[in-house]
């Protein structure tokens, strides 16, 4: 049994979804709710398509229906989660029919669905960034574990909660510490010893016990003045961030600006130093899948130029400030550093990994890894805890000026900005954005597929063809950021999840416009 929601596995993790499709030759059961009739649906023994923004909503009408006609696991929410009580008086309010004029699937197929989902284990949730880019992000992966924990769906293989990371090694950059809240193996900041080990560790005093700061407030103290200063390196700021004339606007205000990147990109051109990286091929090291799977990266080929490993550039800079760093290799960095100072990787050396990678935890050279979590229900923390969510819609929705919802994603041909795939032929198979429309109201305003039309929201405006879709239902929009010109975050909304300040991609007010 699998469940994906606000995932378009099928273009943004074409290798995923090559395994989902396989369980389903093979007899799995697949559903699907989404927004958008994508490929993934062909596949689908079940389609809920939700509303953008529903998820709460539709998930809290699913666990309804679990609990009013006892489809529930009894016996893992007694021995193994608490505060059921609470999320039962809060799903309640959300009956098939009320979860249905909130998401727009049907009151019968909520039912349908949540009784199929009870009828087979185990079942895994997969989800992506359809999930999480909402101003209710967080609430959402919530109310996934608490249809996971309400279903007994965890501690075993096959099950649980499985998010599809946006980028490839994304689970390996959070495992580092590159949050602001941990150091690397998920180390609280805040927490005493912590400090003082890393302290002990570095031969420094004084690190900070306090939680740094999320990118959004980055952005905003290079114009307060807060930050005077900001080095980015792997990412193109420029084309990824919600509402690009106020991203602008941030970068032209820091004072001094550097930017590590392998090629020059739109986030470069506001930079006073640029540092050239070498490319993933281009350098030894590790990925970490979205499995917690920690494999080996070989280098390929020597990188061009000037271009140099990301720790080596790293390394000189601290040298520049007094600091001389021991480790002077990837191995080096990992087996003296990363799996030294973090308990759930002390087992990991690069000697065992040789060959199909270790899964954290993974404590002791002599422990097998782990390959899947809460084992038998006994969470790492103790109780699995229900949280009761209350639905809440998108911080801008549509109206009487602006129609449509707009929604954004990722095609297959096409990687994020194009800092690679725009180099690599593959504009031959996708050459410019377009704005995805449906039947209906291409029809109703006349629009032709190909035609040039112009798509508005309250922070900017593009011109860019006309696709024409069954793929999109009546009254959304759906764009992508690949290009510049015609990038959706000339539209895009910078409200943000009040936990994570993961920006609302996924739903703001447009309208389009004949030329």
């Amino acid at each position: 049994m699998i469940l994906c929601i606000g995932t378009n596995m099928t273009e943004a993790h074409p290798v995923a979804s090559y395994y989902i499709k396989q369980a389903v030759r093979n007899g799995a059961c697949l559903i699907v709710a989404d927004p958008r009739k994508h490929r993934l649906v062909d596949y689908a023994e079940m389609f809920a398509q939700i509303k953008v923004g529903s998820d709460i909503a539709f998930l809290n009408g699913l666990m309804h229906v679990l609990i009013t006609e006892d489809l529930y696991d009894k016996d893992f929410v007694a021995n193994n989660c608490t505060d059921f009580d609470s999320l039962k008086e809060t799903v309640l309010k959300y009956p098939p029919e009320k979860a249905a004029e909130i998401s727009g699937v049907s009151a019968d197929q909520i039912r349908a669905i949540a009784r199929k989902l009870a009828s087979v284990k185990p079942g895994m949730v997969c989800y992506t960034l359809g999930i999480t880019e909402h101003t209710c992000g967080t609430n959402n992966v919530m109310s996934v574990a608490n249809l996971q924990m309400l279903l007994g769906n965890m501690g075993m293989e096959c099950g649980g909660v499985n998010p599809l990371r946006g980028q490839n090694n994304v689970q390996g950059a959070c495992d580092m510490g590159a949050l602001p809240n941990v150091y690397h193996g998920y180390q609280k900041v805040i927490d005493p010893a912590a400090k003082e080990k890393f302290e002990k560790a570095w031969g420094v005093t004084g690190l900070s016990d306090k939680n740094g700061l999320m990118m959004p407030d980055m952005m905003a103290g290079l114009v307060s003045k807060k930050i005077r200063a900001l080095w980015i390196f792997g990412e193109n700021l420029a084309n990824t961030e919600p509402d690009i004339h106020h991203v602008e606007h941030q970068l032209e205000s820091a004072d001094f600006l550097v930017v590590q990147d392998i090629f020059q990109n739109e986030t470069t051109r506001f930079a006073d130093v640029i540092l050239p990286a070498a490319a993933w091929c281009e350098k030894d090291g590790t990925f970490t899948s979205s499995e917690r799977r920690v494999s080996r990266v070989r280098k390929v080929k020597e990188a061009p130029g000037e271009a140099r490993q990301d720790w080596w550039i790293f390394k000189q800079i601290a040298k520049e400030f007094g600091h001389n760093w021991e480790s002077d290799s990837a191995q080096e960095i990992w087996d003296n550093e990363v799996s030294k100072w973090a308990p759930s990787l002390g087992g990991i050396k690069y000697s065992r990994i040789e060959q199909d990678g270790l899964q954290w935890p993974c404590p002791t050279t002599e422990h097998p890894g782990t390959s899947f979590l809460h084992k038998d229900g006994k969470f790492t923390h103790g109780k699995g805890v229900f949280k009761a969510i209350e639905w809440t819609p998108p911080a801008e929705v549509e109206d009487a000026e602006y129609p449509f919802v707009l929604s954004t994603g990722r095609r297959l041909s096409q990687y994020h900005t194009r800092t690679q795939t725009g180099r690599a032929g593959m504009d031959a198979i996708f050459k410019e954005e377009t704005a995805d429309i449906s039947i209906a109201d291409a029809q109703r305003m006349g629009i032709a597929h190909g035609e040039v039309i112009r798509v508005k929201s309250r922070r900017g405006e593009v011109q860019v063809p006309a696709r024409v879709t069954e793929e999109v239902p009546a009254g959304m929009v759906w764009m992508t950021f690949h290009y510049r010109e015609g990038n959706a975050n000339w539209l895009t909304n910078t409200a943000a999840d009040t936990i994570t300040k993961t920006s609302e991609y996924k739903a703001c007010a447009v309208r389009i416009e004949k030329i």
